[in-house]
Protein backbone atom coordinates (compact mmCIF):
# COMPACT_ATOMS: atom_id res chain seq x y z
CA UNK A 1 0.00 0.00 0.00
CA UNK A 2 3.00 2.28 0.29
CA UNK A 3 2.92 3.44 -3.37
CA UNK A 4 -0.82 4.22 -3.17
CA UNK A 5 -0.32 6.33 -0.04
CA UNK A 6 2.68 8.10 -1.56
CA UNK A 7 0.67 8.93 -4.69
CA UNK A 8 -2.04 10.37 -2.46
CA UNK A 9 0.31 12.41 -0.26
CA UNK A 10 2.67 13.88 -2.86
CA UNK A 11 0.26 16.35 -4.56
CA UNK A 12 -0.99 17.50 -1.12
CA UNK A 13 2.48 18.20 0.22
CA UNK A 14 2.10 15.59 2.97
CA UNK A 15 4.83 13.34 4.36
CA UNK A 16 4.39 9.56 4.49
CA UNK A 17 6.42 7.99 7.28
CA UNK A 18 7.02 4.28 6.75
CA UNK A 19 9.54 1.66 7.73
CA UNK A 20 13.04 2.31 6.44
CA UNK A 21 15.99 4.64 6.92
CA UNK A 22 14.88 8.19 7.72
CA UNK A 23 16.36 11.39 9.13
CA UNK A 24 17.44 12.71 12.53
CA UNK A 25 13.92 13.06 13.92
CA UNK A 26 13.20 9.39 13.17
CA UNK A 27 15.72 7.10 14.82
CA UNK A 28 16.03 3.56 13.48
CA UNK A 29 14.05 1.94 10.68
CA UNK A 30 10.73 1.58 12.51
CA UNK A 31 7.88 4.09 12.63
CA UNK A 32 7.53 4.78 16.37
CA UNK A 33 5.16 7.19 18.13
CA UNK A 34 4.58 7.81 21.83
CA UNK A 35 1.05 7.68 23.24
CA UNK A 36 -0.51 9.91 25.90
CA UNK A 37 0.76 7.58 28.64
CA UNK A 38 4.38 7.81 27.50
CA UNK A 39 4.46 4.37 25.86
CA UNK A 40 6.12 3.93 22.46
CA UNK A 41 4.41 1.94 19.69
CA UNK A 42 5.72 0.73 16.33
CA UNK A 43 3.30 1.55 13.51
CA UNK A 44 3.12 0.84 9.78
CA UNK A 45 2.19 4.20 8.21
CA UNK A 46 1.83 7.73 9.59
CA UNK A 47 0.88 10.66 7.36
CA UNK A 48 1.98 14.08 8.54
CA UNK A 49 1.45 17.72 7.69
CA UNK A 50 4.68 19.70 7.80
CA UNK A 51 6.75 16.55 8.20
CA UNK A 52 9.95 15.49 6.46
CA UNK A 53 12.73 12.95 6.84
CA UNK A 54 14.29 15.15 9.53
CA UNK A 55 11.25 16.92 11.02
CA UNK A 56 8.31 15.23 12.72
CA UNK A 57 5.08 16.91 11.62
CA UNK A 58 1.48 16.94 12.78
CA UNK A 59 -0.13 13.50 12.40
CA UNK A 60 -3.11 13.42 10.05
CA UNK A 61 -3.46 9.65 9.71
CA UNK A 62 -2.38 6.46 11.46
CA UNK A 63 -2.73 3.39 9.25
CA UNK A 64 -1.95 -0.19 10.22
CA UNK A 65 -1.65 -3.32 8.07
CA UNK A 66 -2.15 -6.91 9.23
CA UNK A 67 -2.48 -10.47 7.90
CA UNK A 68 -4.21 -13.38 9.60
CA UNK A 69 -4.84 -16.84 8.16
CA UNK A 70 -7.24 -18.08 10.85
CA UNK A 71 -10.14 -16.38 12.61
CA UNK A 72 -8.98 -17.59 16.03
CA UNK A 73 -6.21 -14.98 15.95
CA UNK A 74 -8.19 -12.10 14.48
CA UNK A 75 -9.73 -10.61 17.63
CA UNK A 76 -6.36 -10.55 19.38
CA UNK A 77 -4.91 -8.66 16.43
CA UNK A 78 -7.80 -6.20 16.46
CA UNK A 79 -7.20 -5.53 20.15
CA UNK A 80 -3.46 -5.16 19.53
CA UNK A 81 -4.08 -2.52 16.85
CA UNK A 82 -6.54 -0.64 19.03
CA UNK A 83 -4.20 -0.77 22.01
CA UNK A 84 -1.40 0.81 19.99
CA UNK A 85 -3.24 3.39 17.89
CA UNK A 86 -6.08 4.72 20.06
CA UNK A 87 -3.91 6.12 22.90
CA UNK A 88 -1.75 7.89 20.28
CA UNK A 89 -4.83 9.29 18.52
CA UNK A 90 -6.14 10.57 21.86
CA UNK A 91 -2.85 12.37 22.46
CA UNK A 92 -3.32 14.19 19.14
CA UNK A 93 -7.05 14.73 19.49
CA UNK A 94 -6.76 18.35 18.34
CA UNK A 95 -5.68 17.01 14.93
CA UNK A 96 -8.52 14.46 14.79
CA UNK A 97 -6.37 12.03 12.73
CA UNK A 98 -7.74 9.45 10.34
CA UNK A 99 -7.50 5.89 11.68
CA UNK A 100 -7.23 3.14 9.08
CA UNK A 101 -6.54 -0.58 8.91
CA UNK A 102 -5.64 -2.57 5.79
CA UNK A 103 -6.26 -6.24 6.52
CA UNK A 104 -5.68 -9.39 4.51
CA UNK A 105 -6.73 -12.98 5.07
CA UNK A 106 -9.45 -14.11 7.46
CA UNK A 107 -10.99 -11.97 10.19
CA UNK A 108 -14.22 -12.51 12.09
CA UNK A 109 -17.10 -10.07 11.67
CA UNK A 110 -16.80 -9.39 15.40
CA UNK A 111 -13.19 -8.29 15.11
CA UNK A 112 -14.03 -6.02 12.16
CA UNK A 113 -16.98 -4.50 14.01
CA UNK A 114 -14.76 -3.95 17.04
CA UNK A 115 -12.31 -1.87 15.01
CA UNK A 116 -15.00 0.05 13.11
CA UNK A 117 -16.81 0.94 16.34
CA UNK A 118 -13.54 2.39 17.65
CA UNK A 119 -13.33 4.80 14.71
CA UNK A 120 -11.18 2.82 12.24
CA UNK A 121 -11.88 2.69 8.53
CA UNK A 122 -11.31 -0.97 7.64
CA UNK A 123 -10.41 -2.56 4.29
CA UNK A 124 -10.19 -6.37 4.22
CA UNK A 125 -8.53 -8.20 1.34
CA UNK A 126 -10.28 -11.61 1.46
CA UNK A 127 -8.11 -14.71 1.76
CA UNK A 128 -9.35 -15.95 -1.62
CA UNK A 129 -8.02 -12.82 -3.33
CA UNK A 130 -4.57 -13.44 -1.82
CA UNK A 131 -4.58 -17.03 -3.11
CA UNK A 132 -5.73 -15.83 -6.53
CA UNK A 133 -3.02 -13.17 -6.74
CA UNK A 134 -0.23 -15.65 -6.04
CA UNK A 135 -1.79 -18.17 -8.42
CA UNK A 136 -1.55 -15.53 -11.17
CA UNK A 137 2.27 -15.84 -10.98
CA UNK A 138 2.23 -19.63 -10.61
CA UNK A 139 2.54 -20.00 -6.82
CA UNK A 140 0.02 -21.87 -4.67
CA UNK A 141 -0.45 -20.43 -1.15
CA UNK A 142 -3.71 -22.22 -0.31
CA UNK A 143 -2.55 -23.79 2.94
CA UNK A 144 -4.10 -24.82 6.23
CA UNK A 145 -2.91 -26.20 9.56
CA UNK A 146 -2.46 -29.67 8.04
CA UNK A 147 0.03 -28.51 5.41
CA UNK A 148 3.47 -30.09 5.85
CA UNK A 149 6.40 -27.87 6.87
CA UNK A 150 8.34 -29.01 3.80
CA UNK A 151 5.57 -27.69 1.53
CA UNK A 152 5.59 -24.37 3.40
CA UNK A 153 9.34 -24.04 3.00
CA UNK A 154 9.21 -24.85 -0.69
CA UNK A 155 6.61 -22.13 -1.20
CA UNK A 156 8.61 -19.62 0.86
CA UNK A 157 11.62 -20.30 -1.36
CA UNK A 158 9.50 -19.60 -4.46
CA UNK A 159 8.16 -16.35 -3.00
CA UNK A 160 11.65 -15.14 -2.07
CA UNK A 161 12.79 -15.84 -5.63
CA UNK A 162 10.01 -13.78 -7.28
CA UNK A 163 11.35 -11.45 -9.96
CA UNK A 164 10.55 -7.71 -9.84
CA UNK A 165 8.27 -8.14 -12.85
CA UNK A 166 6.34 -10.98 -11.20
CA UNK A 167 6.13 -9.00 -7.95
CA UNK A 168 4.57 -6.05 -9.78
CA UNK A 169 2.13 -8.44 -11.49
CA UNK A 170 1.20 -9.87 -8.10
CA UNK A 171 0.59 -6.41 -6.61
CA UNK A 172 -1.48 -5.28 -9.60
CA UNK A 173 -3.63 -8.41 -9.48
CA UNK A 174 -4.25 -7.91 -5.77
CA UNK A 175 -5.22 -4.25 -6.25
CA UNK A 176 -7.47 -4.96 -9.24
CA UNK A 177 -9.27 -7.76 -7.42
CA UNK A 178 -9.95 -5.53 -4.41
CA UNK A 179 -10.45 -2.20 -6.21
CA UNK A 180 -13.96 -1.58 -4.86
CA UNK A 181 -12.94 -1.85 -1.21
CA UNK A 182 -9.83 0.26 -1.84
CA UNK A 183 -11.97 2.96 -3.47
CA UNK A 184 -14.20 3.07 -0.40
CA UNK A 185 -11.20 3.21 1.95
CA UNK A 186 -9.54 6.03 0.01
CA UNK A 187 -12.81 7.95 -0.26
CA UNK A 188 -13.04 8.10 3.54
CA UNK A 189 -9.31 8.78 3.74
CA UNK A 190 -9.62 11.70 1.32
CA UNK A 191 -12.69 13.08 3.10
CA UNK A 192 -10.66 13.36 6.30
CA UNK A 193 -7.42 14.73 4.86
CA UNK A 194 -9.18 17.22 2.55
CA UNK A 195 -11.80 18.31 5.09
CA UNK A 196 -12.59 21.96 5.69
CA UNK A 197 -13.81 23.75 8.80
CA UNK A 198 -17.54 24.35 8.50
CA UNK A 199 -18.25 26.01 11.81
CA UNK A 200 -16.65 26.98 15.11
CA UNK A 201 -19.05 27.16 18.03
CA UNK A 202 -17.80 29.09 21.05
CA UNK A 203 -19.82 29.15 24.28
CA UNK A 204 -18.60 31.26 27.22
CA UNK A 205 -20.13 29.73 30.34
CA UNK A 206 -21.14 31.77 33.37
CA UNK A 207 -23.09 30.98 36.48
CA UNK A 208 -23.02 29.26 39.82
CA UNK A 209 -22.10 25.57 40.02
CA UNK A 210 -24.81 23.30 41.38
CA UNK A 211 -23.94 19.90 42.85
CA UNK A 212 -26.33 17.04 43.66
CA UNK A 213 -26.01 13.70 45.41
CA UNK A 214 -29.00 12.07 43.70
CA UNK A 215 -30.33 12.00 40.13
CA UNK A 216 -33.79 12.90 41.45
CA UNK A 217 -32.46 16.15 42.91
CA UNK A 218 -30.72 16.98 39.63
CA UNK A 219 -33.90 16.33 37.64
CA UNK A 220 -35.88 18.49 40.05
CA UNK A 221 -33.38 21.32 39.60
CA UNK A 222 -33.62 21.18 35.79
CA UNK A 223 -37.42 21.10 35.86
CA UNK A 224 -37.56 24.18 38.09
CA UNK A 225 -34.68 26.11 36.53
CA UNK A 226 -35.66 29.47 35.00
CA UNK A 227 -33.55 29.71 31.85
CA UNK A 228 -34.51 33.30 31.12
CA UNK A 229 -33.45 34.54 34.55
CA UNK A 230 -30.20 36.49 34.76
CA UNK A 231 -27.66 34.36 36.62
CA UNK A 232 -24.72 35.44 38.72
CA UNK A 233 -21.61 33.51 39.57
CA UNK A 234 -19.05 34.91 37.17
CA UNK A 235 -17.18 33.36 34.24
CA UNK A 236 -16.50 29.61 34.40
CA UNK A 237 -14.97 28.42 31.10
CA UNK A 238 -15.00 28.45 27.31
CA UNK A 239 -16.60 25.53 25.50
CA UNK A 240 -15.39 25.28 21.88
CA UNK A 241 -16.73 22.94 19.19
CA UNK A 242 -15.07 22.69 15.77
CA UNK A 243 -17.15 21.00 13.06
CA UNK A 244 -15.61 19.74 9.80
CA UNK A 245 -17.05 19.08 6.36
CA UNK A 246 -16.66 15.29 6.70
CA UNK A 247 -18.62 15.12 9.96
CA UNK A 248 -15.61 15.14 12.30
CA UNK A 249 -15.93 17.20 15.46
CA UNK A 250 -13.50 18.42 18.10
CA UNK A 251 -14.78 19.36 21.56
CA UNK A 252 -12.51 21.42 23.81
CA UNK A 253 -12.93 23.15 27.16
CA UNK A 254 -10.70 25.87 28.65
CA UNK A 255 -10.83 27.84 31.87
CA UNK A 256 -8.25 30.38 30.72
CA UNK A 257 -8.50 32.72 27.76
CA UNK A 258 -4.89 32.24 26.62
CA UNK A 259 -5.35 28.48 26.35
CA UNK A 260 -8.56 28.91 24.36
CA UNK A 261 -6.75 31.25 21.98
CA UNK A 262 -3.83 28.81 21.69
CA UNK A 263 -6.25 26.05 20.72
CA UNK A 264 -7.90 28.19 18.03
CA UNK A 265 -4.50 29.21 16.64
CA UNK A 266 -3.49 25.55 16.50
CA UNK A 267 -6.65 24.70 14.57
CA UNK A 268 -6.07 27.65 12.24
CA UNK A 269 -2.49 26.57 11.57
CA UNK A 270 -3.64 23.07 10.70
CA UNK A 271 -6.28 24.38 8.32
CA UNK A 272 -4.02 26.84 6.51
CA UNK A 273 -0.58 25.22 6.40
Amino acid sequence: MGPQFEAFCAPRGLYLDKKGVRGAARDGKKVSWVDKYGNSHDLDFVIEKGGSASVRGRPLAFIEAAWRRYTKHSRNKAQEIQGAVLPIAEKYDWDKPFLGVILAGVFTSGSLTQMKSSGFEVALFPYESIVSAFASIGISVDFDEETADAVFQKTIDKIEAITPQARNQLKQHLVNTNQALLDKFFAEFQATLDRQIEEIILIPLHGQQNGFTTIADAIDFVKNYHEERDQSGGFRKYEIIVRYSNGDKIDASFQHKDKAVAFLLYIEQGANS
